[in-house]
């Protein structure tokens, strides 16, 4: 699952990148590699976060996690960015709104879909939302070879446990699919948010829509249980190694790394997750999983790469 990032540049096709990044002069070698140590790190940060609210969800529930990371996220977001909230026109708050809205959606699919499916699978089918926004937008004849090569990594994840998708339970493989759909949707008005709000001003006030939307359903699960304070303490860990950390990382890197070398980083993630989830929750992969999840990888590195390379053409 991927951090709440800061609003991104005006690509709609590539993970969230921060509007306020400037894309660099072509940095050497050495000089790259601290941007992409930091991008790796908060990708890490992010799925090891994901797989410390697997462990928690049989306390509070998959909705109550959600609800947990997403106000802990929004607090700090406000206390850090202190969002003026003067002087913007209804359209402007109709696109956070619509950020938010989106940011509970894929927060709160995507926590369902890992509650019934391990992390791996989950990211992979998820990071297909950013890929078909990819193949949409660019409306290149190579990235339908892209496209393709995605789908026959599913068709081979749909093997996981030799059963189909029924293997993986259909739900839960449905809810990672709808993830990736409201992921897609998050990158197009994160996009919109950027260029409407300074800063991440945009952001911090989505992250405070998503967890008004959220806190109800976690609420309406959990119940008390969501002030205990040890479950507290768990989702604010959540919600720095999800959200803070990774925000800060990113936007660090972003600094140096030019924004199409981060958005094929981000590529990475169904890998990490794979990682995360056999470490902390012993998900092992089959041999299948893993070529499935490596094909997903290479299309989505595939269509960011001929999108760069036709703007750069242009």
């Amino acid at each position: 699952m991927p951090a709440p990032s800061p609003s991104p540049t005006a690509t709609p096709a590539t993970p969230a990148v921060p509007a306020t990044a400037t894309t660099p002069a072509a940095p050497t070698q050495g000089a790259r590699f601290g941007p992409v140590a930091l991008v790796v790190s908060a990708g890490v940060s992010v799925q090891f976060g994901a797989a410390l609210a697997v462990m928690i969800m049989p306390r509070v529930g998959a909705a109550g996690v959600v609800s947990l990371r997403l106000a802990a996220a929004a607090l700090v977001l406000l206390v850090l960015c202190r969002p003026t909230v003067r002087g913007y026109a209804r359209a402007d708050w109709g696109t956070v709104l619509a950020f938010g809205v989106a940011m509970a959606g894929m927060n709160g699919l995507f926590y369902q879909a890992i509650d019934r499916i391990p992390l791996g699978p989950a990211v992979t089918l998820e990071v297909l939302g950013p890929l078909a926004l990819s193949v949409i937008v660019s409306r290149r004849l190579v990235n339908m070879l892209w496209a393709g090569l995605a789908l026959a990594g599913v068709v081979l994840l749909s093997t996981h446990g030799g059963g189909g998708f029924g293997g993986l339970d259909p739900l839960g493989a449905a809810y990672a699919v709808g993830a990736g759909a409201m992921w897609a949707t998050y990158i197009v008005f994160s996009a919109r948010t950027g260029r409407r709000f300074p800063q991440a001003d945009g952001l911090a006030l989505a992250m405070a829509v998503a967890a008004v939307i959220s806190l109800p359903l976690g609420v309406i699960e959990a119940g008390s249980d969501l002030l205990r304070p040890s479950t507290l303490a768990l989702g604010l860990g959540v919600a720095v190694l999800s959200s803070v950390l990774p925000y800060t990382l990113e936007l660090l890197a972003l600094r140096r790394l030019p924004a199409p070398t981060f958005a094929i980083l981000m590529s990475l993630e169904p890998a990490i997750a794979a990682t995360a989830g056999f470490l902390v929750l012993n998900q092992a992969l089959s041999p299948l999983d893993a070529l499935a999840i490596a094909l997903v990888i290479a299309a989505s590195m595939g269509a960011v790469r001929s999108q760069t390379g036709r703007k750069a053409h242009a």
